[in-house]
C-alpha cells in the first residue's frame, strides 16, 4: 500500500482521456506548476500527475490556470527488457482534486442551501400550532 501525498499548484495543462489495451483501461494526465509555501517562482517545478479509470472525468470541471490541491499516491515499478538496462517508472496517481481560492463566505456568514426569501414580507411565519 502506498502513502498519500498532497501538492498545491496551478494547472498548466490537461490531456485528453486515453484508452489502452483491449479491456478499455483509461488514463488522463495533467500537469501542475507547484505553488505555495517553499516554492521559488524563479525556479518553477512542474509535476505530471495521472488519473485512471473513473477518476479521469474529475478534470472535466477544471481549466488551465486554476489553482488546485491534489491528493495522490506515489507508485513505481521496474521494467526489464532482454538486452536492455533495467528501468524504473514512477507514477503520481491522483485520487482527489480540489479547487483553491474559491469564493467562500466570510466567517459568521453562513449561507444555507437554497435561495433566501426576497424579503421578510415574503416569508411565511404562520406556525402550525
Amino acid at each position: 500500500m502506498s502513502t498519500s501525498y498532497e501538492a498545491q499548484g496551478v494547472i498548466h495543462s490537461i490531456d485528453e482521456t486515453r484508452s489502452y489495451g483491449a479491456n478499455g483501461f483509461t488514463k488522463r494526465e495533467f500537469v501542475i506548476k507547484l505553488s505555495g509555501e517553499g516554492e521559488n517562482p524563479d525556479y518553477p517545478n512542474f509535476v505530471a500527475l495521472e488519473l485512471i479509470k473513473d477518476k479521469c472525468a474529475m478534470m472535466d470541471q477544471y481549466q488551465v490556470g486554476e489553482e488546485v490541491k491534489v491528493s495522490f499516491n506515489l507508485g513505481g515499478r521496474l521494467w526489464n527488457a532482454p538486452g536492455k538496462p533495467e528501468k524504473c517508472f514512477v507514477s503520481l496517481q491522483a485520487w482527489r482534486v480540489e479547487r483553491l481560492g474559491a469564493q467562500q463566505a466570510p466567517a459568521g456568514q453562513f449561507q444555507p442551501a437554497g435561495a433566501p426569501p426576497a424579503s421578510y414580507d415574503d416569508f411565511d411565519d404562520d406556525v402550525p400550532f
